[in-house]
């Protein structure tokens, strides 16, 4: 007998979006008394996703225990729906997820690793269109968790997915915990006015790399003088990959809706028959596995079919651009100095080779690879870079000096926070440090991964001058 399943919407939306889903499931044996539909405040600016996680525990335990909800059920989600299930996930079943009623968690095109539509939602753009019949308000706090590498992903992230050096082991997702599940589409808007928040390599909203729960970690220590002891790797805290599916023909609106037909789809994008059915196909097939061992199997079926949708670049459908199949990559970066403290006034840069000569190769990097820099407006030491891997692996690496490795280099150089201290060196202007990131084909610095988001936390020295203290002989 199929278990109940829950809905959660995203932001600025309402349980009103998933009628189409729960009629899907109703059709494929899932009677509407097994389906619920959660709504939450998303748009009040003093609610954080925290709070709707917090909310949401009391209100499972209350109706767990009133035995109006199984003692174990599935949940299903849309963008910011991944974080508050997360949320609720790791913070009432923290160090005890093998206890959580929640057995799996379909993520339709989730916000796990932010949303660059997150700083438009803040701006006087978003208070106007999503603002204007809530007292101009468009959920603040929770846009300052999802805006791109905010603090509150950072955290999040160390909670459930990555273990930062020195971290506590712990699994939320494992064989006799939780299986997750993400699925999203790669075409962005069609529709006139929504082709303002496009970009390639997402859906029109989220990117697929920041969907993925699959996530990388590393810390790059300037202290150090060996490259071979700067970079520390961060231990993953998944049993194993969560399965991803990568959809060609779907956007964050029709993400939710499995039987969209041809008369549905306002947005014209060109689709097949089997590719209008994938959604709803995938989507049962999650609930529908019953082991661990099929769960790992399904990963790999999921990434058959991720990499057939980046094969479409080759030979676009009517109506699509190469660049929507692309793999990206981003990578959030957060600058410390060797004391903890955050350094919000830094630059970083990628380059071919150590000298910085500006090549063909470095000339096409900067053009064509990296797309886009955000600095957080919480905390600018927080960055957010993305990549077009695609172009990086096929345009830059080709264009390397015959005889060069495959590689890509990065340096971080930091303002001064005053005339008294300096950093890497005390009395040197611009003052900077390098250290390989990438090569392609070796395995321990292949870290930077298609369709991923990686955290990258950068320390460097803090040197005071040598005014700042002295000592002399008494006369």
């Amino acid at each position: 007998m199929p278990r109940q399943v829950l809905i959660i919407h995203g932001w600025s939306d309402t349980s009103k979006s998933f009628v189409a889903l729960g009629q899907f499931l109703s059709a494929n044996g899932y009677q509407p008394k097994l389906i619920w539909l959660g709504d939450y405040i998303s748009r009040d600016d003093d609610v954080r996703v925290e709070d709707v996680g917090i909310r949401m525990a009391e209100v499972i335990d209350d109706m767990l225990g009133r035995g109006e909800l199984d003692g174990t059920f599935d949940v299903i989600v849309h963008s910011t729906g991944g974080l508050v299930a997360r949320s609720w996930l790791t913070t009432r079943y923290r160090g005890q997820a093998e206890q959580c009623p929640m057995k799996r968690l379909i993520m339709l095109a989730p916000a796990n690793h932010g949303s660059k539509l997150a700083a438009t939602g803040k701006s006087l753009l978003g208070r106007v269109v999503k603002g204007y019949d809530n007292w101009f308000q468009t959920g603040q706090s929770m846009l300052n968790d999802l805006e791109l590498s905010s603090p509150y992903q950072w955290e999040l992230s160390q909670r459930d997915v990555l273990a930062a050096p020195g971290a506590q082991a712990g699994r939320c997702y494992s064989a006799n915990a939780v299986w997750p599940f993400v699925i999203v589409g790669s075409h962005p808007y069609a529709s006139m006015l929504r082709q303002i928040v496009n970009e390639d390599g997402s859906d029109g909203t989220v990117r697929v790399c920041a969907a993925n729960l699959n996530a990388c970690g590393v810390t790059i220590d300037f202290r150090e003088i060996e490259e071979q002891r700067m970079m520390r790797v961060w231990e993953s805290r998944l049993d194993c990959e969560v399965p991803l599916a990568v959809l060609p023909t779907r956007t964050h609106g029709s993400i939710v809706d499995p039987e969209r037909t041809v008369g549905a789809n306002r947005e014209d994008i060109a689709e097949s028959p089997e590719e209008q059915a994938e959604l709803g196909r995938l989507v049962l097939e999650a609930l529908a596995c019953e082991s661990f061992e099929d769960y790992r199997k399904l990963q790999g079926r999921w990434r058959d079919l991720s990499e057939r949708t980046a094969a479409r670049r080759a030979d676009p459908p009517q109506g699509s651009s190469r660049e929507f199949f692309h793999q990206y990559m981003q990578v959030n970066t957060y600058v410390i100095d060797d004391h903890g403290e955050p350094v919000p006034d830094y630059f970083l840069e990628f380059f071919s080779n150590t000298t910085k000569a500006h090549d063909d190769a470095n000339v096409y990097l900067h053009r064509n690879v990296i797309e886009d820099v955000k600095k957080n407006s919480v905390n600018a030491a927080l960055r957010n870079l993305y990549f077009d891997r695609t172009e990086l692996v096929e345009g830059y690496y080709p264009r390397l000096p015959a005889g060069t490795p495959p590689e890509l280099y990065m340096s971080i150089s930091a303002a001064a926070p005053g005339r008294n201290v300096a950093y890497f060196e005390r009395e040197k202007v611009g003052a900077e440090g390098k250290v390989r990131v990438h090569l392609e084909g070796d395995k321990t610095k292949r870290w930077l991964q298609r369709n991923t988001t990686h955290y990258v936390q950068i320390i460097i020295p803090r040197r005071p001058s040598a005014e700042v203290f002295k000592l002399r002989r008494l006369p």
